[in-house]
């Protein structure tokens, strides 16, 4: 499941995203339009922050801004940057890995095979979606909803 750390993530950056040809962003203006706890956010967007996804800019006319494109920036380091691992058992984690406890022998574990093939698919789909294709897929779904 979505971490609400990495799904308020996501909702920021798209705000971000969707402003990205505007003024920095102050945090409430965020917190308020997606409905996100403010101390939370703020958390939130100083990890982005230090990842080098996001730009602040301190005083008057201060707030947050994209440092990268949209486009550029993919879901699988979002998630990353938030919540840390993909796949969802330790043995199974490119990035993370280390051996559950209870393994007797990892080589033959069926768990770990089927939860290889879904941190498999969950990456790709994750390392093909960026902030801007989410963007692009609420105006769809908007002009659907219009269109009724």
């Amino acid at each position: 499941m979505l971490s609400k750390k990495t799904k308020y993530a996501i909702k920021a950056l798209v705000a971000l995203g969707k402003n990205i040809e505007k003024p920095p962003m102050q945090i409430s203006k965020i917190a308020e339009e997606e409905h996100i706890p403010k101390k939370f956010l703020e958390q939130i967007l100083l990890d982005l922050r230090n990842a080098g996804f996001l730009y602040s800019k301190k005083g008057a006319g201060g707030g947050y801004s994209l440092n990268k494109k949209p486009e550029e920036i993919l879901l699988v380091q979002v998630m990353r940057v938030t919540d840390g691992p993909i796949a969802m058992v330790p043995c199974a984690s490119l990035n993370f890995y280390h051996k559950c406890d209870e393994c007797v022998d990892e080589k033959t574990c069926g768990i770990r095979s089927a939860f290889i093939d879904v941190r498999d698919a969950t990456l790709k789909v994750l390392s093909e979606t960026s902030i801007a294709d989410v963007i692009g897929r609420e105006d769809t779904l908007k002009l659907g909803i219009d269109t009724l």
